[in-house]
């Protein structure tokens, strides 16, 4: 199974922009799909990102889209995920997810390994 660290959150400004990393281990990167998931306190967690094992694919949830980039470095086993024009409501903690096979891309059952999470706050 693949081992998921995520890192690159922290405290923003609304309009700054922040990448995240997520670094792989223990498994083929190449061979999993990639997403990345938030939580809000007190609310579910939600899609924001997928991309696909060779990077050709990406989805991405209406609230990011065109503000959110997911890219991945199979040599590298990592997956990117670049934000700006950042709001407060995009305040969350982030995690990054692979899939083994795919199964779709939103719905976090469809993703077998998950990070720990790296928190994101977006000051107004």
């Amino acid at each position: 199974q693949v081992q998921l660290v995520e890192s690159g959150g922290g405290l923003v400004q609304a309009g700054d922009s922040l990448r995240l990393s997520c670094a792989a281990s223990g498994g083929t990167f190449s061979n999993y799909q990639m997403g990345w998931f938030r939580q809000a306190p007190g609310k579910e967690r939600e899609f924001i990102a997928a991309i696909s094992w060779s990077g050709s694919n990406t989805y991405y949830a209406d609230s990011v889209k065109g503000r959110f980039t997911i890219s991945r470095d199979n040599a590298k086993n990592t997956v990117y995920l670049q934000m700006s024009s950042l709001k407060p409501k995009d305040t969350a903690v982030y995690y990054c997810a692979a899939a083994s096979k795919f199964r779709g891309y939103g719905n976090g059952y469809a993703y077998d390994n998950w990070g720990q999470g790296t928190q994101v706050t977006v000051s107004s």
